[in-house]
C-alpha cells in the first residue's frame, strides 16, 4: 500500500506567494506549503532545496534583501520574521513549534507524538547573520545585527549586536 502524502510535492512558483517581491530569487528545488502565508520582500534571495514551511495557521514574513541559503528549513507554524538584509546560511532550521510532555503525559506513557504543539515566534532582527547548521528554537529572537556561530544552537534570544556560539549558543568573550 502506498502511504497518502498530506502536503504534496510543495513545488511552487512566484505567483503561488501571499507576496512575492520584485527581483527576489527562488532557485530550483525549492518547496513551500501553504505559500499563500509566505510574504517575501523585495530582493531575497531563497537558495536551492530550501523548505518554506508556511502552516496553515502561521506564516513567514522574509523582508527585502533577506538571504536564505540553501537547504534552509523554516516552520512556520507559530510565525517567523526575518527581517531586512537578515542572512540565514546554508542548512539553517528555524523551528516555531515543539511538543511540551506534562509530567501527566510522561507517568501515563503517553508518545511525545501524542501531547500537544506548542508555538512560539520567531523573530531575526534587521542585519542579523545566522551561520551554517544552526538550530533556532521556538521563542527566540535575534537582535538586530547580531551574529549566530555555524552550528549554534539557540535556545534563547539573542541581544542586539552580540554574536554567541555553541550548543547552547553562549555570548563569545
Amino acid at each position: 500500500m502506498r502511504a497518502r502524502s498530506t502536503l504534496g510535492a510543495g513545488s511552487v512558483s512566484t505567483a503561488d506567494f501571499g507576496h512575492w517581491g520584485e527581483g527576489s530569487v527562488l532557485e530550483d528545488g525549492v518547496r513551500a506549503f501553504h505559500p499563500e502565508r509566505i510574504w517575501v520582500g523585495e530582493g531575497v534571495y531563497v537558495g536551492h532545496d530550501a523548505f518554506l514551511h508556511g502552516y496553515h495557521a502561521g506564516s513567514i514574513r522574509i523582508e527585502a534583501g533577506a538571504w536564505l541559503g540553501p537547504r534552509v528549513y523554516l516552520h512556520g507554524a507559530g510565525h517567523i520574521h526575518i527581517g531586512r538584509k537578515a542572512g540565514i546560511g546554508p542548512g539553517v532550521h528555524i523551528l516555531t513549534s515543539q511538543h511540551r510532555p506534562t509530567p501527566e503525559d510522561r507517568a501515563a506513557g503517553r508518545a511525545v507524538l501524542d501531547t500537544p504543539l506548542a508555538f512560539a515566534p520567531v523573530a531575526i532582527e534587521d542585519g542579523a547573520d545566522v551561520g551554517a547548521g544552526s538550530l533556532i528554537l521556538p521563542g527566540v529572537r535575534i537582535g538586530a545585527g547580531a551574529i549566530v556561530g555555524g552550528g549554534a544552537v539557540v535556545t534563547r534570544d539573542v541581544a542586539p549586536g552580540t554574536t554567541v556560539v555553541g550548543n547552547p549558543a553562549r555570548s563569545r568573550s
